[in-house]
């Protein structure tokens, strides 16, 4: 069963990716265009241009969200947009109370942890990165999977 599991890991991740990436250029996108709810949730609007830091986030969030999406360049982008959820979550939401579940930052911390995970994962299958990927993907494979002890 394990190693059926582990033959499968690539795409789990690679799904993950995709799911992750998606919710995320969704958040840029209702921001920035008003679409899906706007910025303001169920009442729409957008975030004036060039407005700090919500415009510069929306950005960032569509942006690397669409990159992670495709997967292409998704270790930069995931970083990007895990430190740009660190800096919302202790910016915007620590200081209202320690807890997330208290401070209305759970979302901001699991895109945050999701995309920090990516950083070390990669794109996994399915990604654009393995077209411009100067290694074959059988040895991607075999160099990424842990060594059994």
């Amino acid at each position: 069963m394990t190693a059926r599991l582990n033959g499968a890991q690539p795409y789990a991740v690679g799904l993950f990716r995709m799911v992750v990436g998606l919710l995320f250029a969704c958040h840029g996108a209702a921001s920035l265009f008003g679409v899906l709810g706007g910025a303001m949730g169920s009442h729409g609007g957008t975030i004036p241009a060039g407005t700090w830091p919500g415009w510069y986030a929306s950005v960032i969030q569509l942006v690397a969200g669409a990159l992670v999406l495709l997967g292409l360049g998704t270790r930069a982008a995931a970083f990007a947009a895990s430190g740009s959820m660190a800096y919302a979550y202790f910016d915007v939401h620590q200081s209202a109370a320690l807890w997330p579940i208290q401070n209305g930052g759970e979302p901001s911390v699991l895109f945050c942890w999701s995309f920090l995970l990516l950083v070390f994962t990669g794109s996994g299958a399915f990604g654009l990165d393995r077209l411009f990927s100067s290694r074959p993907a059988a040895e991607e494979n075999r160099t990424s999977q842990p060594v059994a002890a």
